[in-house]
C-alpha cells in the first residue's frame, strides 16, 4: 500500500453545482485506473473526474450545499484526507439561464390559481412583506449568515428556508414597526389567496370536471401509446434526429476538413517564410562550425539577436528563440572547445558568465572522459576474447606506415595480428595529440588577456591542475597497459588506470618499439606547445621506463629465440679453408644478434627530442650488460641442448628429412635421412662451439662497437668461457665413449689363446692386439676426419679437433700399454722381442698425435721390458718393424704422417 491521498488545495473554493474544480495535493493516484473515488461536499463526483497527475485532478462539483471536504480514494492508498473545504450554493435559475442540474418548475409567483406569469419579469419576486428594499443598499456579510445558519438558506423556495436569514439579508436595516406592518400584510395576503381559490372552484365546477375528463382520456391514450410504442416513444424520434444530424455533417465534413488543412498549411508556410532565418539558424550554426566559417556564425548570431532578441511576437518567443538562442548560446563553449576560433569571438558572442573558463574546464573534463572511455572499450574487447589470442585485431597491412611515421614490427610470426593494447596506445596518443593543444592554447589566450576578460589570479592554480590531470591520467593508463610493473600496486589510483587481463601482455613485447614511436610523437607535440617542465617530466619518465623495458624485452625475446635454434639444425655442413666445417647454426646466431642490436639501437638507444641518453643511467648500463651476457649465453645453451638433450635428437629428424641427398649430411651408422649418429652430433657441435668462440664472438664485439654500444668485455668473456667449458665437456664425453671400449679390448686381445710372454715363440709379426688397436684408432680418426657420404679425406675440416681427439686417445692407449707391460713378471728373449716390436709399432703409428704425456707412457712401457743383450735380437726387432711398415702401409697412411710410410725412413 502506498501513502493515502492528501488534498491541499482547490480552485475555485466555492460555486454552484457543476462548477469546474481543480483539486491539487499529494499521492492522488498513480494513473486514471488507480482513482476509485472523489467526493465534494458529500456528493460523488467520480464520473466527472479527470486524472492529470499524481498531484492534480479536475472535476465538476455536485448538488451539495454548504461547506464540505474534498475526499479522494485510490486503489494504492485508500481513502484520503483534506486540509481545505469547498462551499456549494444554489442560484435562483430563470428560464433563460443555463444550469447543470434539474430546475424545479414550481411557480415563483402565483397570480391566480392555475396561472403563472410567462414573462421573464414575472420571475422577479416582490418582497413578501410588502416592504421596500431600496434603502438597504449595504448587504449583510454572507460569511456571517453561513456561520449563524449553517444549514439554512434565504431562498423562499428552498426546503431549508430560514426566516432569520431572509430578514438579515433583505431587511437588516428595517425598523421593527415596519417589520410588524409587513407581517400583518403577509397574513392578509395569505387569507385572501385561500378565499380566492375556493370561490374560483365554485364558479367553475363545469370547467373543472371537463378538465378532469380530458385528463382521464389523455391518461388512457398515453397508456395505449405505451403499450403500442413502448415506454419511451421519443427514443425513435431522438434516434432519427441524430441520424439526420450525422448525415447533414457528412455532406460538409470533407469540404470543411480540406478547407481547414489548406488554411493550416497556408498559415504554416507563411510563418516559415516570414521567420525562415530564425528556423534555420541552429542548422546553419552547426554547418558553419563544421566548415570552420566561424565569422559567419558570429554574424548570424548577432543578426538573430538584433531581429528577435527583444520581440514580443509569440511565434518568435515560443518557437524560434529557445532553439536558436540555445544553439547560439552554446557557441562560445563549442567554439572554444574546438580551439579554432579567435579568442575575441568569445566576447563577440556575449555569452553570460566566463565562457572561456567554462570551456577550459569542460575541455579538460572531456579529455579525461575520452581517455577513460577508450580504456574501458579496449579492456572490454580484450577481456571478451579470453583465449591466448585475446585482445588482437587482424591488420591487413602489417608494415604500413601510419600518421606517426612508424611501422609495425617485422620478424618471425609475431605480426599475424595487432594486440589490443597496441591499438589502445595508438588511440590514446591520437586523442592527446589532437585534443590537448586546444586546451593549452585556450588557457594561454585566457591568461594573456587576449579574450578581454578579467583574469582572477587564483585560477592559474586551477588551470595547472587542468593541464596536469590529463597528462597524469595518460601516463597511468599507458603504464597499466604496457608497463604494469612500474605502477605502485598499493596506490589507490591503481584500479582507476584499468585492470587488464594478465595473459594479454605476452604478445605486446614485439610491438614495444611501435608503441614507443607513438608515445614519442605525442611527447614531441607537447614540447612544441612550450609546456612547463612538470607535465613534460611525467611523459619523459614514462618514455625512459618504456625504453628500458623495450630494451629488456627485445633482448630477452631474442635470447629465447636463440635458445630454440637447436630445433632448426639441419646438420648441413659447410667447409672453408680457414675455419673447418660448421653448420648454419653459428651464422643464424650471429644474424639474430645483429638484428636485435640494430633494432635496440634504432628504437631505444637513439634518444628522441629532449630525451636523456639511456646508457647515462648506471642501472641501465648494468641491465644492458646482463641482457647481452644472457643473449650470448643463450647460444651456449642451444649447443648444449643439441649435444646432450633428447630435444636435439627429436627435432633433428624433421630438419634432416628436408635435406636428404645433400652430400654434407652425416649418416654414420644410421639409416639414410634419419640424421647423424650421436658421436657425429657431438663432433659437429664441438666444431660449431669452437667456431663461435674464435670467429663469431669477435665479430659481434665489432658489431657492438660499430653501433656505439659501451664496452662489453665482460659479457663477451663470459660467453667465451661458457663455450670453452662446453667444448671441454663435449670432448670429455666423446673421449669417454670412444676410449673406454678401445682400451678395454687391449688386455683380452693381448692374452688371447693363453699367450705368455715367457713361453712365446720367436716373433714373425706384430701381435693381433696391435693391429686391433691400430684399426680401432683408424675408426675414430675416420669418424672425426671423414665424411661417410663422399668418402673424401677432410683433414682440413678441423685439424685442431682431429689432433685433440686422437691425442687424448693415444694417451689412454699408451697408459694402458704401460700398465700392462709393468704387470708382466717375466720375459723370455722371444717375449722381449715381441713386446718391444708391439710397443714400438704402436708408438710409431701414432707418433703424429703423441703428446709428451703419451711419450712418457710409451717410454715407461719400453723401460718395463728388459733390455736385449744381443745385437742379433735387436736386428730381428728392426726387421719386424720394417715388414710392419710395408704390410700396414695403407693403415699407416690414415694417420697422415708420410715419413712413416716413405721407404721406412724417419724411425
Amino acid at each position: 500500500m502506498g501513502p493515502p491521498p492528501v488534498v491541499t488545495g482547490i480552485s475555485p473554493k466555492e460555486g454552484p453545482p457543476g462548477t469546474r474544480v481543480t483539486v491539487r495535493g499529494e499521492f492522488l493516484g498513480t494513473g486514471p485506473t488507480d482513482l476509485v473515488g472523489l467526493t465534494i461536499c458529500g456528493c460523488d463526483c467520480l464520473l466527472s473526474a479527470e486524472w492529470k497527475s499524481k498531484n492534480k485532478i479536475i472535476a465538476r462539483s455536485g448538488p451539495g450545499k454548504g461547506r464540505g471536504d474534498i475526499l479522494v480514494s485510490t486503489r494504492s492508498g485508500g481513502k484520503g484526507t483534506s486540509t481545505v473545504q469547498f462551499r456549494g450554493y444554489h442560484e435562483t435559475i430563470g428560464p433563460m439561464k443555463e444550469s447543470a442540474v434539474w430546475v424545479e418548475e414550481a411557480p415563483l409567483q402565483t397570480l391566480v390559481w392555475g396561472r403563472r406569469s410567462l414573462s421573464p419579469a414575472g420571475y422577479q419576486q416582490d418582497d413578501p412583506l410588502g416592504l421596500s428594499v431600496e434603502g438597504s443598499n449595504k448587504k449583510f456579510p454572507e460569511d456571517e449568515l453561513h456561520e449563524l445558519f449553517p444549514e439554512g438558506s434565504g431562498d423562499l423556495t428552498s426546503e431549508q428556508f430560514a426566516a432569520g436569514w431572509f430578514l438579515l439579508e433583505h431587511h437588516h436595516g428595517t425598523m421593527f414597526d415596519d417589520l410588524k406592518a409587513g407581517l400583518a400584510y403577509l397574513r392578509r395576503k395569505v387569507e385572501a389567496q385561500k378565499e380566492g381559490q375556493l370561490s374560483f372552484l365554485k364558479a367553475n365546477v363545469g370547467s373543472v370536471m371537463e378538465q378532469l375528463d380530458t385528463l382521464t382520456i389523455l391518461k388512457d391514450k398515453f397508456e395505449s401509446d405505451v403499450k403500442e410504442h413502448g415506454s419511451d416513444p421519443t427514443a425513435k424520434v431522438e434516434k432519427a434526429i441524430q441520424v439526420s444530424m450525422l448525415e447533414a455533417n457528412k455532406l460538409f465534413e470533407e469540404v470543411l476538413a480540406r478547407r481547414d488543412r489548406a488554411d493550416a498549411t497556408r498559415n504554416a508556410l507563411g510563418v516559415l517564410q516570414r521567420f525562415k532565418f530564425l528556423f534555420s539558424l541552429p542548422v546553419s550554426i552547426e554547418r558553419n562550425i563544421r566548415k570552420g566559417d566561424y565569422d559567419v556564425v558570429i554574424n548570424d548570431y548577432a543578426r538573430a539577436k538584433n531581429l528577435f532578441g527583444k520581440t514580443d511576437v509569440p511565434v518568435s518567443i515560443s518557437l524560434g528563440l529557445p532553439q536558436g538562442a540555445s544553439e547560439a548560446g552554446n557557441c562560445p563553449g563549442r567554439l572554444a572547445l574546438r580551439g579554432a576560433t579567435p579568442p575575441i569571438n568569445l566576447v563577440n558572442l556575449e555569452a553570460s558568465g566566463d565562457p572561456a573558463w567554462d570551456a577550459m574546464s569542460c575541455h579538460s573534463a572531456f579529455i579525461t572522459q575520452r581517455l577513460n572511455t577508450c580504456k574501458e572499450e579496449h579492456i572490454a574487447i580484450e577481456t571478451a576474447n579470453g583465449d591466448e589470442l585475446a585482445g588482437k585485431t587482424p591488420r591487413s597491412t602489417p608494415q604500413s606506415n601510419n600518421k606517426f611515421g612508424s611501422k609495425t614490427p617485422v620478424g618471425q610470426d609475431w605480426q599475424s595480428s595487432v594486440p589490443q593494447r597496441v591499438l589502445f596506445v595508438e588511440e590514446l596518443s591520437e586523442i592527446t595529440t589532437n585534443m590537448f593543444p586546444d586546451l593549452w592554447k585556450l588557457g594561454q589566450a585566457y591568461f594573456s588577456g587576449e579574450l578581454h576578460v578579467k583574469v582572477e589570479p587564483e585560477k592559474q592554480t586551477h588551470f595547472k591542475r587542468m593541464v596536469l590531470a590529463p597528462i597524469e591520467l595518460l601516463s597511468g593508463l599507458l603504464r597499466a597497459a604496457i608497463l604494469p610493473h612500474t605502477l605502485d600496486r598499493m596506490s589507490p589510483l591503481r584500479t582507476s588506470y584499468g585492470m587488464w587481463p594478465p595473459q594479454g601482455l605476452e604478445g605486446v613485447g614485439p610491438w614495444l618499439p611501435h608503441c614507443l614511436r607513438y608515445i614519442r610523437s605525442t611527447y614531441t607535440s607537447l614540447i612544441r606547445l612550450d609546456l612547463p617542465n612538470e607535465p613534460l617530466a611525467i611523459i619523459a619518465s614514462l618514455i625512459f621506463d618504456l625504453r628500458l623495458h623495450c630494451m629488456s624485452t627485445l633482448f630477452q625475446q631474442a635470447a629465447e629465440h636463440i635458445k630454440c635454434l637447436h630445433k632448426k639444425e639441419t646438420w648441413h655442413i659447410e667447409f672453408d679453408t680457414k675455419h673447418s666445417g660448421i653448420t648454419q647454426l653459428p651464422s643464424e646466431f650471429e644474424n639474430k644478434v645483429q638484428e636485435v642490436v640494430q633494432m635496440v639501437k634504432e628504437s631505444v638507444l637513439l634518444g628522441g627530442h629532449r630525451e636523456s641518453p639511456l646508457l647515462d643511467n648506471a642501472n641501465a648500463q648494468r641491465e644492458l650488460n646482463a641482457l647481452i651476457q644472457g643473449l650470448l649465453l643463450s647460444f651456449t645453451q642451444a649447443l648444449d641442448t643439441l649435444a646432450f638433450s633428447n630435444d636435439g635428437m627429436q627435432n633433428e629428424s624433421s630438419a634432416v628429412s628436408q635435406l636428404i641427398g645433400s652430400p654434407a649430411i652425416y649418416r654414420g651408422n644410421e639409416k639414410e635421412g634419419s640424421g647423424p649418429g650421436w658421436e657425429q652430433r657431438l663432433l659437429t657441435t664441438l666444431s660449431n662451439s669452437q667456431y663461435t668462440a674464435k670467429v663469431v664472438l669477435p665479430r659481434l664485439s665489432e658489431v657492438f662497437s660499430r653501433h656505439d654500444y659501451p664496452p662489453l668485455t665482460l659479457p663477451v668473456a663470459t660467453a667465451t668461457s661458457a663455450l670453452s667449458a662446453l667444448d671441454r665437456q663435449i670432448l670429455e664425453v666423446y673421449l669417454e665413449q670412444k676410449s673406454d671400449p678401445l682400451v678395454g679390448t687391449i688386455e683380452p686381445s693381448m692374452y688371447l689363446g693363453r699367450f705368455d710372454w715367457d713361453t712365446t715363440r720367436r716373433p714373425t709379426d706384430v701381435q693381433p692386439y696391435v693391429k686391433e688397436i691400430i684399426t680401432n684408432m683408424i675408426g675414430v680418426h675416420a669418424e672425426v676426419c671423414f665424411s661417410t657420404k663422399c668418402h673424401c679425406f677432410v683433414h682440413h675440416v678441423n685439424p685442431n679437433l682431429v689432433s685433440r681427439v686422437l691425442s687424448q686417445i693415444v694417451e689412454t692407449v699408451a697408459e694402458e700399454l704401460s700398465r700392462l707391460m709393468s704387470c708382466v713378471t717375466r720375459f723370455s728373449i722371444q717375449g722381449n722381442q715381441q713386446a718391444r716390436v708391439d710397443i714400438r709399432a704402436v708408438q710409431e703409428t701414432v707418433s703424429l698425435y703423441t703428446t709428451p704425456t703419451a711419450q712418457t707412457f710409451f717410454s715407461d712401457a719400453l723401460e718395463a721390458i728388459p733390455p736385449l743383450s744381443e745385437s742379433a735380437d735387436m736386428e730381428l726387432v728392426e726387421d719386424l718393424l720394417a715388414k710392419f711398415r710395408v704390410r700396414m702401409r695403407l693403415q699407416l697412411m690414415c694417420f697422415g704422417d708420410m715419413k712413416i710410410v716413405s721407404g721406412g725412413q724417419g724411425i
